[in-house]
């Protein structure tokens, strides 16, 4: 039990270098799409500061308990994931609060937020909430089912359900990644990774161009805040999941930062170049392309 207390100041370490980088990767990546749109896009700052203003600022408005846990819940689902993921392979600094049989852990905190952002939307009392809720969940559910087979088909390879276990039987050279030992399972979750990072063309759950209302609208204040935090912390931990899992895990920070870039860039260019899907093409999408890719991973280990 000492240990694991040990272990909370360097995990907390890891929270704060997570947070800023994925607040710098939030402005780079609105730089990019505002230089397709041949605009200039926002300051690099312009993130921080609109955190400090949201945390400053107060409500008096009241919708309910579960209205304002949602942002809570959203948040604690990205915090879970990154705390409970160790972040760099070798290090007992950095391990975080890894554990035998994390990767099932990892998977409950993937899907903990959307559902607790749909039990807070759903106590809005908005007449469109229930188009949000529905919207997001089925495209989650279809999203989510191809990466669950593709972490099947990885715990059968290697027969262990430690991410640090399975990073580890990924050392010894790039071909040991489970890129090249099991690209079928690799080619279903990152299909997957494209759904749940929320970015075009699967941005359905805002639909900013066809409904001007959803949660960055619903919630204000702190709360807002909340969820911008989360912006910045679950992309990264989730990125960092894909990167242990499939790509040799990192050994240190630069080759940390390089890799969650890289993999952050597949959704960034996919999102840029192509339009929107509507809510049935998005999920008919995954069950014609990435689900079937998942099962065939799972038939091959």
């Amino acid at each position: 039990m000492q240990f694991e207390w040990i272990k909370i100041p360097y995990a907390l370490l890891t929270l704060f270098i997570v947070v800023n980088y994925g607040m710098l990767l939030g402005a780079f990546i609105q730089k990019i799409g505002a230089r397709v749109g041949r605009r200039r896009g926002v300051p690099i700052w312009q993130n921080y500061a609109d955190l400090v203003k949201n945390f400053g600022l107060r409500t008096s408005i009241t919708h309910g308990v579960m209205f304002y846990l949602g942002p809570v819940f959203r948040l604690t689902g990205g915090i879970g994931l990154l705390l409970f993921v160790p972040t760099i392979y070798g290090s007992e600094m950095f391990s975080n609060l890894s554990f035998a049989g994390d990767l099932i852990l990892a998977l409950y905190f993937v899907f903990f937020g959307t559902l607790g952002m749909a039990l807070g939307a759903g106590e809005s009392g908005h007449p469109h909430a229930a188009i949000g809720i529905s919207r997001g969940l089925s495209q989650v559910t279809a999203a989510e089912l191809p990466l669950a087979l593709a972490v099947f088909s990885v715990a059968l390879q290697y027969q262990t359900l430690s991410i640090t276990d399975i990073v580890s039987a990924q050392q010894g050279g790039v071909l040991h990644w489970t890129l090249f030992t099991n690209p079928l399972a690799v080619a279903a979750a990152m299909l997957s990774f494209l759904g749940s990072m929320m970015r075009p063309p699967f941005d359905v759950v805002l639909a900013p161009q066809e409904i001007p209302i959803g949660p960055p609208t619903e919630y204000h204040s702190s709360y807002l805040a909340l969820m911008q935090t989360n912006r910045a912390i679950f992309p990264v931990a989730k990125i960092v999941v894909y990167m242990n899992l499939f790509f040799g895990g990192a050994a240190s920070w630069p080759v940390f930062f390089l890799k969650v870039f890289l993999i952050y860039m597949v959704s960034v260019f996919v999102g840029v170049a192509f339009p929107r899907f509507r809510v049935e093409q998005s999920i008919r999408w995954f069950l014609v392309w990435a689900v079937p890719l998942g099962i065939l991973s799972i038939l091959l280990a």
